[in-house]
């Protein structure tokens, strides 16, 4: 073999090499390819082993098809009380269809970070200061559906849009955080005079509470010291009624004459008297029987007249 022919042949080796190497394209996963033919959108090729037609078929665009995560600078907004505040704002994005995302737009980062602007302006401007700061949930929940309905014709879904600062100016800043100063001095003024009242409250409560308490433990107590002098006079005055009542059996038992029980009688009388319980006492009618009876031991006997 000639040398002109050697050289023919590792071109048209090399050639059917390059050729072979341009006809396969492997495609990462998540991942999609446009292929355009002759400069015209022929297909999108997906992950894994693909053939092109050499030289006839060119990739165009790499689409990651992954869920993007892009965050846009601060952007000035001024509010409804014309308050000028910067927002940070990140948008979590995947790219739905690779076509109308290359075909629809030239730039769709940048599509969808202005029109991310514009639409937060719009949002943010019918909102006063406060509101603003305390309506994250509503921007975000707006700004979320404003892109997703814009973006679809690109081939964006919009998964979540998130404030992720609000700044207001440095002089706001400033009012803001003596006010809420104020606020919670405020605060710790009224709780501590609201403990003060409840401690007094529930001091006087107490102290009445207390009073009630001895006030009823002395009635139980003085209605119980009755009780107990009334049952000790009882039983005092039963003792002194059984103390009668056997002196009275034990004379009768033993069958006295009437000068004798007379004598007894006047000497148990005192005895009676000395009871609490006995303040009033009567004497009995044959008290003057026994005191006839009584005088008589002391009258010396008449005479006989017989004699």
């Amino acid at each position: 073999m000639s040398t002109e022919q050697l050289i023919v042949a590792l071109v048209l080796v090399a050639a059917v090499g390059f050729g072979v190497i341009r006809t396969v394209r492997i495609i990462p996963q998540a991942t999609a390819a446009i292929i355009e033919r002759l400069g015209r959108y022929h297909r999108t090729l997906r992950p894994g082993l693909n053939l092109v037609v050499p030289f006839v078929d060119r990739i165009k665009d790499m689409i990651d098809l992954r869920e993007q995560v892009v965050s846009f600078p601060p952007q000035p907004v001024i509010t409804s009380d014309n308050l000028v505040v910067s927002i940070d704002t990140v948008i979590y994005f995947q790219v739905t269809n690779p076509k109308a995302a290359t075909y629809e737009i030239a730039n769709f980062l940048v599509g969808v970070e202005q029109l991310t602007v514009t639409t937060l302006r719009n949002v943010v401007g019918g909102m006063d200061l406060e509101s603003t700061l305390t309506s994250r949930e509503e921007i975000n929940t707006e700004l979320r559906g404003v892109l997703d309905e814009a973006t679809g014709k690109w081939g964006i879904r919009v998964n979540r849009v998130e404030l992720k600062a609000i700044d207001p100016p440095s002089s706001i800043q400033d009012s803001m955080e003596k006010q809420m100063r104020a606020d919670r001095d405020k605060r710790a003024a009224v709780l501590a005079a609201e403990g003060q009242r409840q401690a007094a409250i529930l001091t006087a409560e107490g102290e009445q509470q207390a009073a009630v308490l001895r006030a009823r433990g002395e009635a139980e107590a003085a209605v119980l010291r009755a009780q107990a002098e009334a049952e000790a006079q009882a039983m005092r005055a039963k003792g002194q009624a059984d103390a009668i009542g056997m002196v009275f059996k034990a004379i009768h038992e033993g069958n006295p004459d009437q000068r004798l029980l007379a004598y007894q009688y006047l000497q148990t009388l005192p005895e009676i008297a000395k009871g609490e319980a006995n303040k009033i006492w009567i004497v009995p009618s044959e008290m003057g029987k026994a005191l006839e009876n009584l005088g008589g031991l002391f009258t010396p006997p008449k005479d006989n007249p017989d004699k």
